[in-house]
């Protein structure tokens, strides 16, 4: 036996001083956030900067009588709130889970005698009984504890339970793996490891993502802008003698049509598509916006255990008496799999085959079959052990048949101070088995029989292991008659070690190779031991020449230089430091994760990724949930954030230059002879068709070839950096000089020049439209929403001035055929314009010119686009 009871265990507390403690402490549950209200959540919404300007333009078309685009930005206002609304609502559920993963009820010790208590009800002074798959109710002081071990990965991090002695502190949220305990409370609720980690979900609120910080900004820029311009557009009117209510009506139409008001329309469809494409690549989005935060992600903060790797112990390695190492291959703790030498196939020869057979034996684990309610393989009992059951499956051993062959008849538990448990087993011959496991250094030594050569080759295989992250068994076993003597057994052999670790998940190390080349940068973030961190982050290949391992046990982890890509040791308040430090940086920090100790830092991060298989903590408080537990989808995800914020770009390339165009109509027509070159309904009906259906179906483009073969945005660049505020002006101008120079054309030919500004004006948009369109790769997906848009508006366009009510409406004049066919080609020269420039943009950026780099030269740029 290894504990006995330590002191005399307390006869617990009466019934009336729990009820005296329960209303001076409070309940043993979780802090619950503040609920907010629904007006609240609305105004919240509708005090967005970029939904502010949305209900100014609907104050000006409603003003104007516009009802078509009044109802249009009514639409968009109240979709884009609910939306928000409904995505609050469900993050706050964070904190609900909590109280699902406490222990509903605990045993108690009350009036002297056991009794089942709500788990809400215990206070700090009762005692408590643990058994083998119980949840621990409260923080507890262990008191008396057999052979007991508890899983803390959800709280920690940890893949490996942890052995509890007497005297140790068990937490709340944690489970018992095997053996049983007596502890006193000693915290409860709020003060309890559960509540300090639910107090960091309250306190920890997401912030603003990139897209939609610069979409504030950019609102603001835009309708300042507008406003001016179409007060310069005021003022020359009345100069010239226009009256004052038309060219307030007409300053009106301008700024209506400078702002698109179509964004959001278009932000929502391109969000909806993309969320609908990760569903499908089993990525469940819970925040609509966290879809396009993903693609100005620069940092990944990766959980290891269940993210990285399988999150089951497995043996992955082990070394018999010849000195023969062998791999082992199988994913969890499915009897299938593969023992490799040198990387090829092999049977398992009968060394191997024994040291499988002495594993099996000396073990209280089991492993049970799916089922219904378990689609996969799973343990009963220590999780290490059961991965020593797999292996020997694995070894083509036959787990029933072998303990039925070979029936336990004495023990020796695990003992700590010895560090190695020992069992005897009847032979078949009538002989007796013993068999003894445990660390190298406590069976690789005297009294084990052997060849001094033996015994080094197996310590030196162990060494090596464990300089792998892994942890190492030795085995050692012996035949003897009756006689025997189980905890200090004679004559043992050594037959090998094994490797013990969580395998990293298939595809992990290219994962982390396309994370790389998508210039993100992953960083691994575990509770793990720093040795196992490191090992786990050589295997993936980030731990570079001026990288290193910063252990949380040492300090607070954030405050580490740039190049550490490897935290170990890390508690969950140091996982909020991390996040919070590489945010301060100027990072776009996504964090994965799936245990109950991730959870904060899944909210505090830009984008919360939790796997599927994981926590419903984690799940409720996470942006992005990974159905299928691949962090592989996580760079899927990040194309399709990427490809979202391309194509909003492009939308306002297209629907700026546009609006500038249309200001600058205005503002240069009466220079040029042309007076009033656009009526105010024009201008309204132009901007309808142009940012209607073309704009939004431009939110639905397929991505760019080389989507995940550049560097992120920088998250402090402007959506209309990198360029494209110069295309912008630079589209304008060109639609700009080619409406005038038609408009200028047809009033010295004596031709309705007004009409005919108005046309090209609509088709030279439209054919701007089909240019900005995303480079298309053979055999790739298509757009034909945006064809058959452009086709349509195109029609209605020239429809404004064939078809007579539209023509009253609008005050236009007909235009013959050949005008119409005249209008139609100028309109070709802005998109065909763009059309070069980009085919010239990239022949440049494949042919950059051969430089001689001086003393001072700058360093090479990566293709930002």
């Amino acid at each position: 036996m290894t504990l006995a009871h330590v002191t005399p265990l307390p006869a617990g507390l009466t019934s009336a001083e729990a009820a005296e403690l329960l209303s001076t402490h409070g309940p043993n549950t979780v802090a619950q956030p503040r609920p907010q209200r629904l007006t609240g959540r609305i105004l919240h919404q509708l005090t967005d900067p970029l939904v502010a300007l949305l209900l100014a333009a609907a104050v000006v078309t409603t003003a104007l009588h516009d009802v078509t685009d009044t109802i249009v930005i009514a639409l968009v206002v109240v979709l884009n709130t609910t939306i928000g609304v409904v995505q609050e609502v469900r993050a706050d559920r964070a904190i609900a889970a909590l109280d699902r993963l406490a222990a509903p009820t605990a045993r108690a010790i009350r009036d002297g005698t056991d009794v089942v208590v709500p788990a809400a009800d215990l206070v700090p002074g009762d005692v408590v009984r643990l058994e083998a798959g119980d949840v621990v109710p409260a923080d507890l002081r262990l008191r008396d504890a057999f052979r007991l071990r508890l899983d803390e990965a959800a709280l920690t991090g940890e893949s490996v339970p942890v052995e509890r002695k007497p005297g140790d502190e068990s937490y709340a949220g944690t489970v018992v793996v095997v053996g049983r305990a007596t502890g006193e409370v000693v915290r409860t609720g709020p003060a309890s490891a559960l509540g300090r980690i639910a107090e960091l979900v309250v306190g920890t609120r997401p912030t603003l993502t990139p897209l939609q910080r610069r979409l504030a900004r950019l609102s603001r820029v835009l309708g300042l802008t507008a406003v001016v311009l179409s007060g310069v557009v005021f003022v020359l009117g009345l100069l010239a003698g226009r009256e004052i209510v038309t060219m307030a009506v007409t300053a009106v139409s301008l700024v209506v049509a400078a702002v698109p008001e179509s964004l959001p329309a278009v932000v929502t469809l391109a969000l909806a598509l993309g969320a609908r494409r990760m569903a499908q690549a089993r990525a469940i989005p819970r925040r609509l916006h966290a879809v396009e935060t993903l693609g100005s992600v620069t940092v990944i903060a990766s959980d290891k255990t269940g993210t990285l790797t399988e999150g089951r112990m497995a043996v992955q390695e082990a070394a018999v008496a010849d000195a023969t190492r062998y791999t082992v291959a199988g994913a969890g703790y499915c009897p299938c799999g593969e023992v490799r030498r040198d990387a090829e196939p092999v049977d398992p020869p009968e060394m191997l085959r024994e040291l499988g057979r002495a594993v099996l034996l000396c073990n209280d684990a089991a492993l049970l079959a799916p089922d219904t309610d378990h689609p996969q393989w799973t343990a009963v009992g220590d999780p290490l052990e059961a991965a020593l059951i797999t292996f020997a499956a694995r070894c083509r051993l036959d787990i029933d048949n072998e303990r039925a062959a070979h029936p336990r008849v004495a023990e020796h538990p695990f003992d700590q101070a010895q560090r190695r448990m020992v069992t005897v087993h009847q032979n078949p011959d009538g002989f007796h088995l013993v068999i003894c496991k445990g660390a190298p250094e406590a069976v690789l030594r005297e009294p084990v029989t052997g060849s001094p050569a033996v015994v080094t080759a197996l310590r030196s295989a162990a060494a090596d292991m464990a300089a792998d992250g892994l942890r190492v068994l030795a085995v050692a076993a012996a035949v003897t008659g009756d006689s025997f003597d189980v905890a200090n057994p004679a004559g043992l052999r050594p037959l090998g070690v094994v490797g013990i670790g969580d395998p990293l998940r298939a595809g992990a190390p290219d994962t982390a190779a396309t994370f790389a080349q998508a210039g993100v940068r992953l960083v691994l973030v575990t509770g793990d031991h720093p040795a196992t961190a490191a090992a786990i982050a050589g295997r993936l290949g980030l731990l570079g020449q001026d990288d290193h391992v910063v252990n949380g046990d040492a300090g607070a982890p954030g405050d580490a230089a740039e190049h550490a890509r490897v935290y170990a040791r890390t508690q969950p308040e140091q996982k909020l430091d991390i996040i919070a430090t590489l945010q301060r940086r100027g990072h776009v920090v996504a964090m994965t994760g799936d245990g109950v100790n991730d959870a904060p830092a899944l909210r505090r991060a830009d984008i919360g990724v939790a796997m599927g298989s994981g926590t419903e903590v984690a799940r409720q408080a996470a942006d992005l949930v990974l159905i299928d537990d691949e962090l592989a989808t996580v760079a899927h995800a990040i194309g399709e954030g990427r490809r979202i914020y391309d194509n909003i770009r492009r939308f306002l390339r297209y629907a700026l230059s546009g609006g500038t165009a249309e200001i600058l109509i205005m503002l240069f027509g009466p220079f040029l002879g042309l007076p009033v070159p656009l009526l105010p309904a024009q201008i309204l009906w132009v901007n309808l068709l142009t940012h209607g259906l073309p704009g939004v179906a431009l939110g639905a483009e397929p991505a760019d070839p080389d989507v995940l073969k550049r560097p992120p945005r920088s998250p402090q660049e402007s959506v209309l950096g990198d360029g494209l505020l110069r295309d912008v002006l630079l589209g304008g101008l060109a639609i700009t000089l080619t409406v005038l120079g038609a408009g200028v054309v047809a009033h010295q030919q004596g031709r309705p020049w007004q009409s005919v500004i108005f046309v090209v004006l609509g088709l030279s948009q439209l054919g701007v439209a089909m240019a900005v369109r995303a480079r298309r790769v053979r055999g790739g997906p298509g757009n034909a929403a945006l064809i058959a848009a452009v086709a349509v508006s195109a029609l209605l366009q020239v429809g404004a001035v064939l078809v007579p009510v539209l023509r009253e409406l609008l005050g236009t004049v007909a235009l013959t055929a050949p005008e119409l066919l005249a209008c139609a080609a100028v309109s070709l020269l802005p998109g065909i314009g763009l059309l070069l420039q980009r085919r010239l943009g990239r022949t440049a950026a494949k042919n950059p010119p051969a430089q001689t780099p001086g003393p001072h030269a700058a360093p090479e740029r990566g293709s930002v686009r």
